[in-house]
């Protein structure tokens, strides 16, 4: 026992606010602790003084001014160096926020603000029912909304219609969301090799919050006005598009570690452009959700696309709009037990017998190449283009070119290789121009080569194995001729059809071509001459089923020149001047902030290791051969870019062959947690 006078000496009171549920005001109260009380003592003594009974479970202590949750309870007070000027509060872990999804729409979710965000965002899929939530993250909405919002008497960019679904506590068991799915239809999936037992795409709700008969994130919404559509956010150039980036939050940090209080708002998004296992039978809502980011993405410029692109994507807008309010979810049960039947027995047959022999023996003895006549363009300084016809061959991912087809017996004029160089499509269908854009790496910048071919069939093949030869595969790669089909694929979604009996029956459909298209493209036609273009466009996909468009949509935004670029102000070491860092699904580039012209591309495939060094707060790279790069990001933390580094590496290592599970402590780890 101790004397009163002892106690006086050695403790001391702590002062601890309560948030209390069923009250409009927090509860204050002090206790007489001591330095080697525990936190879960306190918190023990904190409810036997609170005079509400009620479940006190969900609460945990946050230290304000060190912006901390102290959850390990074993811990003691003098552990942690929490002393008498400390100020706790005892506040539940899981609160109400605002979440924007991909689709515009704002929930409203019990998210647990003392995990990290990754494990935030991996309950939050699990509520929604998406799928790969390693794929998303979220980002506080852009501070010139904000401001705009301010100077128009709080007048919202968008209708917020909030969809309230704050009584679903996520907790990391939980399964799927009751009030979005029936219970008898809640996706369980397999804790190996995350496939559904059964297909999500037959999902229906009996809640009241959605739409009878289909669920309302796995359906598109409807289109905006030209009106709600000026009023987004737009980037007018590369500079734009970083500051959106600057509000990625951390990952390996809380929500109230990162300043996210109660009913804030911030926005789901798709954070890393690497997509696995796209499945329509298992991915309703995942699919939709990214069509919807694939669209916004284009409405508000995030990404450029040409004229004939934007007709097209405008005719798959309103195609899938169409259908979205006409046509009734498909029922996939049947075909997906034939289908994962068929899977397992194709998957044994090739286990027993050694995998495809032909096909390896084909890759073995017969090396693919490509031979034809091409013109090429080699760039210049203060020069015009000049093509000129040279024989091509293309084997492996070299690509050479000849005089003529003579001389192709001897040695080429030059050689490339293209492994790690990037490809841009250069093609015009109404004028017939089939061009390719070689950008090669090489010591002192970026190498630049424009290809030109004859024909559609032409630029299919060759454009099909230069992008495989980027990533360092061959033609004899099984992904080649589908490469061919998806590019042939696009192409024809962009030609123009005009037919004129079938215009004049579509004409009469109510259509708004102002929400279908970017304001830039808005401003160049006339709303009749929109339409009608729009209309032809409309014929090449008006066979399309709902999930077909909407996977045509995602390739084809997949496909464009700038997919998955997100734009950082850095400064490299040894340079004064700012530059542009674009951070892709493979690969880095170093651009000029005047023109946007990239200088150099680094693949991951050559990174050997990366670190931060956070005194200086400068991101370290090195590559192979020896060469190695240092750049401080100014517009946002270094950690942001650290973790897409981390965060691409990990997703590219995923293998659809493999039967493999989400690694969440590995892939924290690369995505911020390591020091």
């Amino acid at each position: 026992m101790t004397s009163s006078s002892d106690c006086g000496t050695t403790s001391w009171e702590l002062h601890v606010q309560v948030d209390q549920p069923s009250e409009d005001f927090p509860l204050e109260l002090k206790l007489r602790v001591t330095g080697d009380f525990h936190v879960g003592g306190v918190m023990l003594k904190l409810v036997e003084q609170i005079p509400v009974p009620q479940d006190w479970s969900d609460h945990c202590l946050w230290w304000e001014q060190k912006k901390s949750w102290l959850l390990k309870t074993h811990w003691t007070l003098d552990k942690y160096g929490i002393q008498a000027d400390a100020k706790l509060f005892y506040t539940p872990q899981h609160k109400s926020l605002k979440l924007q999804l991909p689709n515009m729409k704002t929930v409203r979710l019990k998210v647990s603000f003392s995990s990290v965000v990754f494990k935030a965002v991996v309950d939050i899929c699990k509520a929604l029912n998406i799928r790969r939530p390693e794929e998303l993250s979220l980002l506080r909405p852009p501070h010139t909304i904000i401001r705009r919002k301010s100077k128009k008497n709080n007048e919202l960019p968008i209708s917020e219609d909030i969809l309230d679904l704050d009584q679903l506590p996520l907790s990391p068991g939980s399964v799927g969301s009751p009030g979005l799915y029936s219970k008898t239809m809640t996706p369980i999936y397999d804790p190996i090799n995350g496939t559904p037992v059964s297909s999500t795409i037959t999902w229906f709700s009996d809640s009241p919050l959605a739409e009878p008969n289909c669920n309302i994130l796995a359906v598109s919404q409807p289109n905006l006005t030209p009106e709600e559509l000026a009023k987004m956010y737009r980037p007018q150039n590369q500079v734009g598009k970083a500051k959106l980036n600057a509000g990625w939050l951390d990952s390996s940090r809380s929500l109230m570690e990162q300043g996210i209080q109660e009913e804030d708002k911030l926005l789901l998004r798709y954070k890393y452009y690497s997509f696995f296992d796209l499945n329509p039978k298992y991915d309703a809502v995942r699919v939709n959700q990214l069509y919807e980011q694939a669209r916004w993405a284009i409405l508000l410029e995030e990404i450029d696309c040409t004229e004939e692109e934007m007709l097209m994507f405008a005719a798959l807008q309103y195609h899938i709009s169409k259908l979205s309010l006409l046509s009734e979810p498909q029922d996939y049960t049947n075909e997906q037990d034939v289908d994962e039947i068929e899977a397992a027995l194709t998957s044994l047959e090739v286990t027993l017998e050694g995998g495809k022999t032909d096909n390896i023996l084909e890759d073995i003895t017969d090396i693919p190449k490509l031979a034809d006549y091409l013109k090429m363009f080699r760039s210049k300084k203060l020069m015009l283009k000049a093509y000129k016809q040279y024989y091509f061959i293309f084997k492996d991912t070299c690509l050479s070119y000849f005089k003529n087809k003579e001389a192709s017996q001897g040695e080429p004029i030059e050689q490339f290789n293209l492994r790690g160089c990037e490809v841009v499509p250069d093609v015009n269908i109404s004028g017939q121009k089939f061009g390719i854009k070689l950008l090669i790496p090489v010591p002192d910048g970026m190498n630049e080569i424009y290809l030109k071919c004859q024909n559609e069939i032409q630029y299919a093949k060759w454009m099909a194995a230069c992008r495989l030869a980027s990533k360092g595969k061959t033609m004899a790669d099984s992904s080649y001729p589908p490469e061919i089909n998806n590019i042939l694929t696009f192409l024809h979604m962009k030609s123009v059809n005009s037919a004129p009996q079938v215009i004049d029956n579509l004409s009469t459909m109510d259509m708004n071509p102002e929400s279908l298209v970017s304001p830039r493209y808005l401003k160049k036609f006339k709303t009749k001459q929109l339409t009608t273009r729009i209309l032809e466009a409309y014929q090449n996909v008006a066979q399309m089923t709902l999930v077909e468009a909407k996977m045509r949509f995602i390739q084809a935004w997949q496909s464009l020149p700038e997919f998955g670029v997100s734009y950082f102000i850095v400064r490299f070491r040894g340079n004064k001047k700012d530059e542009l860092l674009g951070i892709s699904y493979n690969r880095l580039m170093r651009i000029d902030m005047a023109t946007g012209d990239p200088i150099i591309t680094w693949r991951y495939s050559n990174i050997k290791q990366w670190n931060v060094n956070w005194e200086i707060r400068q991101v370290e790279i090195e590559f192979d051969q020896n060469m190695a790069i240092a750049l401080t990001c100014l517009d946002a933390d270094c950690k942001i870019v650290h973790e897409y580094i981390g965060g691409y590496i990990f997703l590219s290592t995923r293998s659809k062959d493999q039967n493999e599970t989400l690694d969440e402590e590995l892939f924290h780890k690369l995505t911020g947690g390591q020091d």
